[in-house]
């Protein structure tokens, strides 16, 4: 017999887009560990959402706005960004429903130009 044995840890990144909030998977969040907020960017164009951490030093010297940072909730196995307004941006670009307690799931993947995890609209998960 050959065995593959699973992994209790996920390989792949999804990011799961609620009403009012975007959730990572342990794999997407393990780029924010250090994040002290980040800035969420949308293209509406390529319909995809760019989630970029802020170090606590990028944040205190005041370099961006504070208008434009976002608080991130980093837990052991997630982490989750609210913002209720950004969230009917996407659901408008990506023509899906998040209301009543909808949800969807789409890969990510981390952009090292960007220096941001890129959440692809155009591929929801199975």
């Amino acid at each position: 017999m050959s065995f593959v044995w699973a992994s209790k840890k996920p390989k792949e990144g999804v990011a799961t887009l609620y009403e009012s909030n975007i959730t990572l998977n342990k794999a997407a969040s393990a780029h924010f560990d250090h994040a002290y907020s980040v800035l969420l960017g949308l293209d509406p164009g390529e319909k995809q959402i760019a989630v970029k951490p802020i170090s606590k030093e990028q944040d205190q010297i005041g370099s961006i706005p504070e208008e434009k940072r976002h608080r991130i909730t980093v837990k052991p196995s997630y982490a989750r960004v609210c913002n209720k307004k950004f969230m009917k941006e996407i659901a408008d670009i990506a023509s899906i429903d998040l209301s009543d307690n909808k949800s969807y799931k789409f890969k990510t993947e981390w952009s090292k130009d960007d220096s941001a995890l890129i959440i692809d609209l155009n591929h929801p998960e199975d």
